[in-house]
């Protein structure tokens, strides 16, 4: 990516820290909301220091945060999903592995990024199949962060990433992802509320 493709990546990086904390101000400031809200603006905190100053460490600064709020999403639908909270353990350790990893290089860290993605968008959707309220949600989201992979992509092997271009696809991906991440929000931390029997039952369920 050129300088001036460089520059725009490092200003769009910037759609993370701004939805980051349209969440963490948005009407639901539990704790779960808070944390992902503060993780999203870590993802965009991290990617300015890759495509900004771009110091030796650059790597565990942009890739340690996407892992670990992928990993957040997963834990977080799984103990929807299956109405059994999960350990933060499962989260929190995320970045302690992605250490060794990132130090591996940038092919091992992408292959655990995008296996943690797939992870985390196969339990998204599959709560989302469970909990009909959720779906139109996840969908939106999971269709804007995969528009912005896909340009993202294409954007890296043709002329939309050419070093004169003022929004290449790297740019696009940046914008996009972020506001998935946005409106993926809602359904973060939200439990089905009990039954009186002890069963489960989504928010907009009622009883017979």
């Amino acid at each position: 990516m050129g300088g001036i493709g460089q520059q725009a990546a490092a200003v769009t990086s910037l759609a993370f820290v701004v939805a980051g904390l349209a969440v963490v101000a948005g009407r639901r400031r539990d704790a779960p909301t808070v944390t992902y809200g503060l993780l999203v603006v870590a993802v965009g905190v991290g990617s300015l220091i890759q495509h900004g100053p771009d110091p030796p460490w650059q790597g565990y600064a942009h890739d340690i945060p996407i892992a670990t709020v992928l990993a957040y999403i997963a834990v977080d639908a799984a103990s929807d999903r299956f109405g059994r909270r999960m350990s933060p353990g499962w989260w929190l350790v995320v970045p302690l592995l992605m250490i060794p990893v990132v130090a591996a290089g940038p092919t091992a860290s992408t292959i655990v990024q995008a296996l943690l993605a797939a992870v985390a968008v196969g339990l998204c959707l599959e709560r989302a199949r469970v909990r009909p309220e959720l779906r139109r949600t996840t969908i939106v989201a999971a269709v804007l962060v995969a528009s912005g992979a896909l340009l993202g992509a294409v954007g890296d092997r043709t002329s939309i990433c050419r070093p004169d271009c003022l929004l290449p696809g790297h740019a696009l991906w940046h914008v996009l992802a972020a506001a998935g991440l946005w409106r993926l929000a809602p359904t973060i931390g939200r439990p089905r509320a009990r039954q009186r029997d002890g069963g489960t039952r989504s928010p907009g369920e009622t009883g017979r």
